[in-house]
């Protein structure tokens, strides 16, 4: 494996994260605290607690989730984005380095950024409210698995996209409204049966209960299922990743 080819790339994605700190790392963490504070001040206040969890701490998982999701996807998105747009992905492909080593490089750097920021999201978070993480080593799990699958999604998103605008429209449209109807603020067991059916068609709805289950225990569905469709989605945008290189779809035209 050229440990170098993929230290290369990841370094490069790192260095542009510092030198955006305040769009990459200040903004999705400022914007989180501030869902935190509104929706947990004034909902919280007629909703104390949900399932025997302060509403406050129920929402945390939530939250960091709707940042992992968004943040996954544009970090690697916008990652592999602008070496297409500026021809510099040539110079990356004619390297030593195998489809692999250079996925692992940027999926991992817009992984590692979406980690970080979670944790100083966790961080942030229990300084508003008492947090108890039931499942530590599942939580990191969750939030490891889950930043992987997303950074690829992401890197899939920035290969299609033949326009600085599509990079938006998957995680504005799509990932963004269905975290929100997934149970971010609420728990699906407090839904009427028939809507409560109908969320067991959001994906995001699994990812979301068994990283709440990580932390109090509680989940809308089995948390063998939230592992299983989690590692679903993660094959499926691997075996999508391995087709782009193995026929070249927008990387060599």
């Amino acid at each position: 494996m050229n440990l170098y080819a993929i230290g290369a790339i990841y370094r490069f994605e790192m260095a542009r994260t510092r030198r955006t700190w305040m769009q990459s790392i200040v903004s999705p963490v400022l914007s989180t605290t501030l869902y935190f504070v509104v929706f947990g001040a004034a909902i919280g206040a007629r909703m104390t607690t949900i399932d025997g969890v302060a509403y406050g701490a129920f929402i945390v998982p939530g939250l960091m989730m709707l940042m992992l999701l968004t943040q996954s996807v544009s970090n690697a998105a916008i990652g592999i984005y602008f070496p297409r747009f500026s021809g510099t992905i040539y110079e990356v492909l004619s390297a030593p380095a195998s489809a692999f080593e250079i996925v692992l490089g940027y999926v991992g750097a817009a992984a590692s950024k979406s980690i970080g920021l979670g944790l100083i999201i966790l961080a942030t978070s229990a300084l508003f409210v008492p947090l108890h993480i039931a499942h530590p080593l599942w939580m990191l799990a969750f939030l490891v698995l889950t930043a992987v699958s997303f950074s690829l999604l992401g890197f899939i998103i920035g290969i299609w996209a033949d326009g600085i605008d599509k990079l938006q429209v998957v995680p504005l449209l799509i990932i963004t409204p269905l975290t929100f109807l997934g149970g971010t603020f609420y728990s699906t067991s407090l839904l009427p049966p028939f809507w409560r059916t109908v969320t067991l068609f959001n994906p995001l709805v699994y990812l979301i209960s068994g990283f709440r289950w990580s932390f109090f225990e509680l989940a809308d569905v089995n948390i063998e299922v939230s592992v299983a469709v989690i590692l679903l989605f993660l094959a499926v945008c691997m075996a999508i990743v391995w087709w782009i290189f193995k026929t070249g779809y927008r990387l060599k035209t």
